[in-house]
């Protein structure tokens, strides 16, 4: 959510950055904010003199009382009453405007950084580099559900039985695999990166949900409690800024540097092609992520290091990747900049998303109160999360880039300590 001054000093440069996003149904809403904040102020400068005045009257009030004048203080008693009711209609005006005023806040896009590239949508995002060499090998790759299978490693007849499309089983070797990449990302953002680990809450209220995400996200991704004001998390993402919530952060501590794990719960509404079947776009998995609160003049700071992180981690286990960068238009609403990591995929014989690393800036901070204490004032925290890797897409990456003719798959060196030391996953079908 933007700041109102700016929004009130700044109007056509918030025009501007709307129409960047190709959102110009959301134009209207910056004229009405303005009016409705206008109206808002005067409503409570007017609220504010009554009191003013009904302190004044009670004074006069109590000297009159004092005085034994009883006719003449019940007469200017009427005068409260008049009072008392014109506040009780100001008070009331002042919430709905002020509900309005935030309801649209709310649906105006964050600034979005300079260096952005301008684009409708994701297809019109921009390579930035590319890191290790893809490979095509001269013999077929399977899809990863078959690799899986030969594997005995995944049942999805038994998941669609339980749960439905969207839901898996994983067994043996490939479900070991699944949490040796979990605790290898884990040891690596602690280890490497002096992260601090984190196991968030995987259920959140509303009033965090509309903290870090903006309605439209919410409806597509989010599963509601029924009967209870909480959510299932899409990301610990969620629950990790919204831990921070109305808080006021002592400057020494900055940054704050988490890297959370937990399972993820997504809608994923819409139909999907066949690349997306088998677990690449899925109800349910888990999640290694990273997550930064810090000064705003080191945000930025922050967002190149964080995907170089996820970068290293690919490359350490030999799969080639390359960063593109998200254009205005595919950029969600809170996100000032964005891009995404893509794995190689010799099946496909291209790159798909496996990670995407944000720097929200102040939007999440502003609307959950998350200030920083400083010497000449409190001022709002920026914030930053990436992933770290989420097995289910980097198994897809794994399998296909370490996938030998035979159907065995190599197990790199630096992962073979969470896998019992072996070398090669060799298939049992």
């Amino acid at each position: 959510m933007l700041d109102m001054k700016f929004v009130r000093e700044n109007p056509d440069i918030v025009k501007e950055n709307i129409k960047k996003k190709f959102q110009d149904y959301k134009l209207p809403l910056v004229n009405e904010v303005l009016m409705e904040d206008k109206e808002l102020r005067q409503t409570q400068q007017h609220a504010d003199d009554l009191r003013a005045n009904r302190k004044k009257i009670s004074k006069e009030i109590g000297k009159l009382m004092g005085q034994g004048k009883k006719e003449e203080a019940e007469e200017i008693k009427q005068q409260m009453a008049e009072i008392a009711h014109e506040l009780t209609a100001l008070e009331e005006k002042e919430i709905k405007l002020r509900e309005s005023v935030t309801e649209k806040m709310m649906q105006i896009p964050n600034i979005i950084d300079d260096s952005v590239p301008i684009g409708k949508d994701d297809s019109e995002n921009v390579e930035l580099e590319k890191f290790g060499e893809p490979v095509v090998p001269d013999f077929e790759i399977p899809y990863h559900t078959e690799i899986m299978e030969r594997l005995s490693g995944i049942d999805l007849d038994a998941a669609r039985r339980v749960a439905g499309n969207g839901f898996y089983y994983l067994m043996g070797d490939v479900a070991r695999l699944h949490s040796a990449i979990l605790n290898y990302a884990r040891d690596f953002m602690i280890d490497k990166k002096g992260f601090t680990y984190v196991i968030p809450p995987y259920m959140i209220r509303s009033s965090v949900v509309d903290g870090v995400m903006s309605f439209a996200e919410m409806e597509g991704m989010m599963y509601k409690i029924e009967g209870e004001d909480l959510y299932l998390i899409g990301t610990s993402e969620h629950s990790m800024i919204g831990k921070f919530k109305g808080q006021i952060l002592p400057k020494a501590e900055l940054p704050y540097t988490m890297t959370s794990y937990s399972p993820c719960f997504r809608k994923e509404k819409g139909a999907h092609g066949i690349e997306e079947r088998g677990v690449y776009r899925i109800h349910q998995f888990e999640k290694q992520e990273m997550i930064v609160v810090c000064e705003p003049e080191d945000s930025y700071k922050w967002y190149d290091k964080m995907w170089s992180y996820t970068v290293e981690l690919f490359r350490s286990l030999d799969i080639p990747v390359r960063t593109l960068e998200c254009c205005s238009g595919d950029l969600a609403d809170l996100k000032a900049k964005s891009c995404d990591v893509e794995a190689w995929s010799p099946r496909q014989k291209k790159y798909f998303e496996v990670g995407s690393c944000s720097n929200l800036t102040d939007a999440q901070a502003r609307r959950l109160g998350i200030r920083i204490k400083g010497e000449k004032g409190n001022y709002f925290a920026h914030t930053l999360n990436n992933t770290v890797v989420a097995p289910p897409r980097m198994l897809i990456a794994f399998l296909e880039n370490n996938y030998n003719q035979d159907g065995s798959i190599n197990i790199p060196e630096t992962l073979r300590p969470y896998m019992g030391g072996i070398e090669k996953i060799v298939p049992k079908k």
